[in-house]
């Protein structure tokens, strides 16, 4: 029965009952004084007693001895005691401070269970494995003591005495959060740091643990980097024309490896000659989900990761065998280069392979492919002119590539080849031609929209307007309905000549090969389904890229503090000037004392690197 000078217990902690009335007055044990129901209580020692009796009471210094502990475990067996029986079966005293250490020992679990009128031993086996996971879990907490202890300390790195099971995993936590697979990490929240991405990768660069040469940002994207594995079966037999007459140049930057089109000219015939997985890669198998789930190959410094099994690359890509199977959209165009007529052929085509540097060098030659190149250029020129009176936006900034051998990394300018503009003109007659022969049949299809937006009053010379024009840009979208691609000055557009590398290109290339089978293709919802789960991934990809850019420039920069770095004024920002670098292909704010207008060119210094930040910062040189 509760009365004056009980303990009790309230909300697990210990308290003195001060008087009883139509509620309880009990003071808790650090001072607090408070009126409870009876309900709320939980009467351990009748008393008198007083909190003084068990202050400094501490479950590890002042629990029984194990032996004794499990003695009174053993003997209870399968009986049920109060909690003064136990008490007196583990300490013999039954006192206040007896009566709350028996009742720890109770909420401890380990050895016995129940409520304090009814405790009954727990079964061997249950103890037993509660025992050894109390000492992984005591193992765990030192081993983790231990590595925080390091960090804080500021541990120089992946020592070998450091080099253990448990540090390694403590590593890998972090490295979780540091690829963004989980949102927290316990070891940065016990040193007081923010359970970010960035942190984890700060102090995983510090430790020594990564290297700057870890990029994680395709995995932060959930990307995988793996190519595709799902198998394709070479290119079946079936009726094609046989076009390998054609002189049919793949004309492409010297470090391509999957060239997936070609280009020829035959009187006022383009031939635009593309990949055709599509004819083993049909909608619904485990090829096609794959790709689908990827949306286009991941192109890296580090690697390639494909959409398509790297296998199938040697029946597919363009020239790497002879012939090559293709599927070819033969467009007739008139004297003024528009297109009059579209053909979609199952073709073979003998290839060779150009770089743009061969090309244009070949441009004028009458021997060799020079004739050819010369047509070309002339039907590129031409339709370059028709579009930009369309309404057509060309941009043109400054690209590097960035390559990476071991621990080599090299970032090189792309220079402007004039091959490079006839293929892009070539391959975007390919994509007017095709969405215009799918809307003459009322195909199902993926169509490319974008508008544009409202351009200055006053358009800059040079990289600053460019620039300008870049900000006005909208961004493109995909439907399966056809409208207008106004950068591009072009009523109907669709892509369709890299089936091997974007996934839109080869759903394309699905209805058109259903369609010339005279099989069902997709419907126009199924084709919106596939296109938003395919653009989904592909954008990912395309942030994954454009982020991993960011990253091998902040580590080749990482080393070169000090350096000077040509750069030219693109835009004002408040107090600071927004500047691209050529030979970086970055762009910066940077704050000049001196009056720097648009499109001049200034001198940077390069001031720091950060690395998990991507923050990379210049100061103007001063004059």
């Amino acid at each position: 029965m509760i009365r004056e000078k009980s303990l009790v217990v309230y909300k697990n902690r210990p308290a003195l009952v001060n008087s009883v009335g139509e509620k309880i007055n009990i003071a808790v044990l650090g001072g607090e004084q408070l009126k409870v129901r009876e309900k709320d209580v939980e009467l351990i020692y009748p008393g008198p007693c007083a909190l003084t009796d068990i202050e400094g009471w501490a479950f590890d210094n002042d629990a029984p001895d194990t032996d004794d502990v499990r003695g009174a475990w053993e003997l209870l067996e399968e009986g049920v005691v109060s909690l003064k029986e136990l008490v007196e079966l583990v300490y013999g005293k039954y006192t206040a401070r007896t009566s709350w250490a028996a009742y720890m020992l109770l909420r401890d679990g380990l050895y016995f269970s129940g409520d304090i009128d009814a405790i009954h031993s727990r079964k061997p086996n249950e103890v037993v494995a509660d025992e050894q996971k109390r000492a992984e879990k005591q193992r765990e907490s030192i081993a983790r003591d231990r590595f925080l202890q390091r960090l804080r300390a500021g541990g120089a790195g992946r020592l070998p005495e450091d080099d253990t099971p448990d540090s390694r995993r403590f590593f890998q936590e972090i490295e979780a959060l540091a690829y963004k697979r989980t949102d927290k990490n316990r070891a940065l929240k016990d040193l007081g740091k923010q359970e970010t991405p960035i942190e984890a990768h700060r102090l995983l660069l510090s430790t020594g643990f990564w290297s700057p040469f870890v990029n994680p940002y395709p995995t932060r994207f959930g990307l995988s980097l793996v190519s595709a594995k799902a198998p394709l079966t070479p290119p079946p037999d079936e009726d094609r024309v046989d076009l390998t007459h054609l002189v049919s140049l793949a004309i492409d930057n010297t470090w391509s490896d999957d060239p997936d089109d070609a280009v020829s000219i035959e009187g006022n015939t383009l031939y635009v000659h593309v990949a055709d997985p599509a004819a083993s890669l049909v909608s619904g198998c485990a090829a096609d989900i794959e790709a689908r789930d990827r949306g286009a190959t991941l192109y890296l410094p580090e690697g390639v990761s494909r959409m398509i099994t790297p296998d199938a690359l040697a029946y597919f890509a363009l020239g790497l065998q002879s012939p090559s199977p293709a599927l070819s959209f033969k467009l007739t165009l008139d004297d003024a280069g528009s297109i009059t007529e579209t053909e979609i052929i199952r073709s073979f085509i003998k290839v060779s392979r150009l770089t743009y540097a061969e090309a244009d060098a070949m441009q004028g030659e009458s021997a060799g492919f020079g004739p050819d190149i010369t047509r070309l250029f002339a039907i590129a020129d031409r339709n370059l002119e028709h579009r930009l009176n369309a309404g057509a936006i060309v941009i043109e900034f400054p690209e590097t590539h960035i390559t990476l051998s071991g621990e080599k990394l090299a970032i090189t300018p792309i220079a402007s080849y004039r091959s490079a503009g006839m293929v892009r003109e070539c391959m975007l007659l390919a994509g007017e031609g095709a969405a215009e022969w799918a809307l003459r049949r009322r195909l199902p299809f993926p169509y490319v929209i974008q508008e544009v937006g409202d351009l200055p009053d006053e358009l800059l010379p040079g990289l600053a307007g460019a620039y300008q024009i870049r900000r006005c840009m909208r961004p493109r979208s995909l439907s399966a309905k056809p409208g207008a691609h106004s950068g591009l000055g072009l009523d109907a557009y669709t892509q369709v000549t890299s089936p091997l590398r974007r996934y839109t290109d080869l759903l394309a290339h699905q209805q058109i090969r259903a369609f010339l089978r005279n099989e069902s293709p997709l419907s126009e919802d199924e084709v919106l389904l596939h296109l938003a789960a395919g653009e989904t991934a592909a954008n990912a990809t395309t942030q994954a890229e454009r982020m991993s850019r960011n990253h091998w420039t902040a580590v080749y920069l990482s080393d070169k503090n000090g350096s000077c770095w040509d750069a030219v004024a693109l835009e004002q920002r408040g107090s600071r000037m927004l500047c691209i670098i050529p030979d970086l292909g970055l762009e910066t704010q940077v704050a000049f004392k001196q009056n720097v207008k648009p499109n001049e060119l200034v001198s940077l210094t390069l001031a720091q690197v950060q690395i998990p930040e991507l923050d990379i910062s210049f100061v103007a040189q001063t004059l």
